[in-house]
């Protein structure tokens, strides 16, 4: 009887780490990822602490301070916004704000926002996003701002 209920117990554990090494990938897979979002609300920058969003498109960053890889995002999205006219890079601390967290339903930093002129949120990204794709999505922006 013992035989049996060990291998019952190592098939149980064999299938709980194959079931999770396959959430693990497919979760990787998401991260970076461009979602469009389809959302009416307009994000207020005062709530965010900010004085204002950038004139034609913001990029909104929420880091924690145990965030290892938002140190780096943070450097990206600034360069990007940077080098844009009106495009303005806010970046949040989570860390005290789990308001916001909620909010915005932000499960992992770095998560950035990318908001349209009105400060509507057009794109979501969880997980650092590639520069090419931010400014992927900028140019789609900022083309659509002018067709409009």
């Amino acid at each position: 009887m013992r035989v049996v209920d060990l291998t019952l117990a190592l098939i149980a554990a064999g299938a709980l780490v194959a079931l999770t090494a396959v959430a693990g990938l497919a979760l990787r897979r998401r991260q970076g990822r461009a979602r469009a979002v389809d959302s009416a609300e307009v994000v207020d920058p005062r709530r965010l602490g900010a004085d204002g969003l950038g004139e034609k498109a913001t990029l909104l960053q929420f880091s924690t301070e145990m965030c290892s890889r938002c140190p780096g995002v943070h450097r990206m999205l600034s360069e990007v916004a940077d080098a844009r006219a009106g495009v303005r890079h806010l970046d949040v601390d989570l860390t005290n704000r789990p308001d916001l967290a909620q909010h915005f339903r932000v499960l992992q930093t770095p998560t950035t926002l990318v908001l349209d002129r009105r400060g509507a949120i057009r794109t979501r990204f969880g997980g650092p996003p590639g520069r090419a794709v931010i400014e992927l999505e900028l140019d789609r922006l900022l083309k659509e701002n002018t067709h409009a």
